[in-house]
């Protein structure tokens, strides 16, 4: 009897230590708008994080990874009720996802209170991530992608441009950055344009970019309504008239580009990723995603989950399988990274990423429309005011 009880105990010893909290599965919330005007957002999202699950696997540290996907549809106040449910009846241990930034920062201060560590892996205004100091950003922030398209109007010798933005913060952003820096470089912007969020008809404000006739128009949008812009773009002869029109990324969706026509062709953006990046790492990526998802192209917002996901997972890896508010924050800032957009950095102090930022044009390859890059500026920081 004595050696049977020796011998349980030191079986028993040799086990490891196992916490209860740590046996648990490690739950992300990942909130996102799957139905209404931002659906292709929540599609992109949710495949690219099935994808990078499918790929590394559900256990990390001894403990699995369960997502629980809600649809906010995209409207602020829903995303708040949706994330305090998680938090307090579900008990996630990290939110993710937020397809707008009115969304995330609805989250703010529940994320804040709980100490629920969340990342941003869609919303591009520059306040949300100083909003509460359990934010990490694996999308984009307007300013990177706005300043190197300033930049590289200046590098082109184009003198005058008019603005015309989405009358919402991440417009609001674009247009600031996108301004300033023109105007500090010597440039003219001759009539900044809001166009309303909801139903935008774009055509009476093209109207007013071509009565003003500037070398190229300066645009941001959601992605969404891009095709209706480019048909009317060339309806109204804003091309013939010799205005380029230029902008952020989003304009050219790779989810909606090949979808557009001819009314793309030459059409010149800043961004910080483009399926056709000719790099060993994204052609993997886009090849595996088309081959889960029936053929879909990814865009921006399917990189950013999928290195959201990646984020997440590396941090619980250093915590030990732990998790766990501050310290989990802390595991996810700092990061360096080949992404399948390029090198990231999630910066050690803000949680704001750093990527290099891309100028892309539309360009017809094998009978496909891509975003080609042409130049880059890299590893791009967010310097705006609140920096």
């Amino acid at each position: 009897m004595h050696r049977r009880r020796s011998l349980a105990a030191c079986l028993l010893a040799a086990l490891p230590l196992v916490s209860p909290a740590q046996s648990a599965p490690f739950k992300v919330g990942l909130v996102l708008p799957m139905t209404g005007p931002f659906a292709s957002t929540g599609k992109q999202i949710d495949a690219a994080v099935r994808l990078y699950m499918a790929q590394n696997g559900s256990n990390v540290a001894g403990r699995t990874v369960e997502v629980l996907l809600k649809d906010d549809q995209g409207v602020p106040e829903t995303t708040r009720r949706i994330a305090q449910e998680l938090i307090v009846n579900d008990k996630v241990d990290v939110l993710a996802g937020f397809g707008v930034t009115p969304a995330a920062l609805a989250v703010a201060p529940l994320v804040t209170q709980a100490r629920t560590p969340a990342v941003i892996m869609a919303a591009a205004t520059s306040s949300i991530v100083a909003a509460s100091p359990m934010f990490v950003r694996t999308s984009y922030t307007l300013h990177q992608s706005a300043s190197t398209m300033a930049e590289w109007v200046h590098k082109e010798k184009i003198g005058n441009v008019v603005t015309m933005v989405s009358d919402y913060g991440p417009g609001i952003d674009a247009e600031k950055v996108f301004k300033e820096r023109v105007e500090a470089n010597g440039g003219k912007v001759l009539e900044s344009i809001r166009v309303p969020m909801r139903n935008p008809d774009f055509a009476p404000f093209l109207q007013r970019v071509r009565d003003r006739k500037p070398e190229a128009v300066f645009v941001f949008i959601p992605s969404g309504p891009a095709a209706a812009l480019m048909k009317q773009f060339t309806e109204r002869g804003l091309d013939k008239a010799g205005i380029r029109l230029i902008g952020d990324g989003g304009v050219t969706d790779d989810d909606l580009l090949d979808g557009m026509g001819d009314a793309s062709l030459g059409v010149v953006t800043s961004f910080h990723y483009s399926a056709a990046h000719p790099s060993p790492a994204n052609r993997k990526f886009v090849d595996a995603f088309k081959a889960a998802n029936a053929g879909m192209r990814p865009n921006f917002m399917a990189v950013g989950g999928y290195d959201g996901m990646r984020v997440i997972y590396k941090a619980l890896e250093a915590t030990q399988g732990k998790g766990g508010g501050a310290a989990l924050v802390a595991a996810m800032r700092g990061q360096t990274f080949e992404s399948p957009r390029g090198p990231v950095v999630i910066d050690a102090q803000s949680g704001e990423i750093i990527q290099d930022v891309y100028i892309r044009r539309v360009e017809r390859k094998d009978g496909q429309l891509w975003n080609v890059e042409i130049d880059v500026n890299k590893a791009v920081r967010d310097r705006s005011a609140r920096s």
